[in-house]
């Protein structure tokens, strides 16, 4: 078809990819011309997004790991917080670390991850006087790894717990103590962890046996 010029102005005639490449520029295109319905999805790199107004940022975000988060400065970080409680009570009274009910799991983004372990609880003692009981190990369990034994480990072993210790003078004692420890599994596998218990040259000790309850809150840290 010919091109026509006529007298309003109007060319015709000319096809797509009629007009030679960069013919037309950026001053050619009239202000607010280019609208949305005009825009290829998926076109716009985000090299070419110089800056995105908070008020933008609206609506549900996806999902994001922990692990994801690396441009942060710095370790600290609260990645993730699991938490338990239970009362169902637990009793030991032949100087042996018992399991209780205090178990919680938790499955850390990235290997250089901390756990901060934090338990409070009530812990019941029954006899005389210079009885009493301990509240501070904690078993770990890694899913498809290894089992620790429920032993206080040193700082140079990866885990410090701050220990407790109750007495009563005479008959049945209940208090709440706490418990906490920082921890670090090495690995992003599920782990288990499990609170035991000791008495202490008493007749019966436990947790959670006069109506108390247990809290367990397991933190991962950014290493």
């Amino acid at each position: 078809m010919a091109i026509v010029i006529n007298g309003s102005g109007t060319v015709t005639g000319l096809a797509v990819g009629g007009l030679p490449d960069g013919t037309v520029d950026a001053g050619t295109l009239a202000t607010d011309s280019v609208v949305t319905g005009k825009i290829a999805d998926g076109t716009i790199a985000n090299a070419d997004i110089n800056d995105l107004a908070a008020s933008k940022l609206t609506g549900a975000l996806p999902a994001i790991s922990g692990a994801a988060l690396t441009n942060l400065p710095g370790g600290g970080k609260v990645l993730q917080v699991v938490n338990m409680n239970t009362s169902t009570g637990t009793g030991v009274s032949d100087a042996t670390w018992t399991a209780t009910s205090v178990e919680l799991a938790i499955t850390p983004s990235a290997t250089s991850s901390k756990i901060l372990l934090m338990w409070s609880g009530q812990m019941y003692i029954q006899n005389t006087a210079g009885d009493g009981g301990y509240a501070h190990r904690f078993q770990q369990a890694i899913a498809g790894g290894t089992t620790s034994s429920p032993t206080e480990l040193h700082s140079n072993s990866a885990v410090n717990y701050s220990s407790h210790y109750t007495q009563q003078t005479f008959g049945q004692f209940s208090h709440y103590v706490t418990t906490h420890g920082l921890v670090s599994p090495n690995t992003t596998s599920a782990i288990t962890y499990t609170l035991y218990i000791i008495n202490y040259n008493a007749n019966s000790v436990g947790v959670n046996g006069q109506g108390g309850k247990s809290n367990l809150t397991l933190m991962e840290i950014a290493g």
